[in-house]
């Protein structure tokens, strides 16, 4: 059982990332402050350093609290009864939706990088836990995905072999570019429509998200089992 010190500093260390994450949608990822957060949290400046030291450590907290978030909402759509088909659409269907209800934390950690800040090693696990969701789901029902129209070169098919290695499948470097590949769109896609991109253009964005789903699915060899 945590001791009440335990739950003080579980408490506070919640109230630090929700305010974090209220500072990021008001004023941008350039605009947090620890300063900021010490006066709303109405203490002393050096308390608030006991959890937090810097701009930069905020900035880290809440870029894993967001992919974390992100991942877990994935991972929980991907998972249960279903074809893999099925189980493809309900993931991404869930990141449209997380996308959609959380775009500031979605700009942050796929939108442009914050002007002196440089990530450290320790937010890159969470930041594959979407493509590991994925991964699994190839190998998982054995997807072969469509062939290259280009031959990729060596290297980068023994750079992303590394990869699956990472999320602790046996997927082949072809595999991993297809998935690499479908994944980039699927984010650039969200992307371009959270940011107003595809106004006057690919609208509804629903249609064309629903239709993209789709054709990745082909892509990755994720069939319907009825069809």
């Amino acid at each position: 059982m945590a001791t009440a010190r335990e739950l003080a500093r579980e408490q506070m260390n919640e109230r630090i990332l929700e305010l974090g994450r209220r500072q990021l949608a008001e004023v941008g990822a350039a605009g947090l402050s620890v300063r900021a957060l010490t006066r709303e949290l109405g203490v002393s400046s050096s308390a608030v350093y006991r959890y937090v030291a810097n701009r930069d450590e905020l900035l880290t907290r809440l870029i894993v609290d967001g992919y974390d978030s992100l991942g877990e909402a994935v991972e929980h759509a991907g998972t249960g009864r279903g074809s893999a088909l099925a189980r493809w659409r309900r993931c991404c269907a869930a990141m449209r939706e997380w996308a959609e209800q959380n775009p500031h934390r979605w700009a942050l950690i796929y939108g442009s990088p914050v002007p002196g800040y440089q990530a450290p090693q320790d937010t890159l696990a969470p930041a594959g836990r979407v493509a590991r969701v994925l991964a699994m789901l190839l190998q998982d029902t054995g997807a072969r995905p469509r062939p290259p129209m280009a031959p990729p070169e060596r290297r980068l098919l023994g750079n992303l072999e590394q990869a699956a290695a990472l999320f602790d499948t046996e997927l082949d470097g072809a595999t991993m570019l297809a998935l690499i590949s479908v994944l980039t769109r699927l984010v650039g896609t969200l992307s371009l429509e959270l940011s107003g991109h595809l106004v006057g253009t690919a609208e509804p964005a629903e249609a064309y998200w629903s239709w993209l789903v789709e054709e990745l699915a082909h892509e990755l060899g994720l069939v319907d089992p009825d069809g």
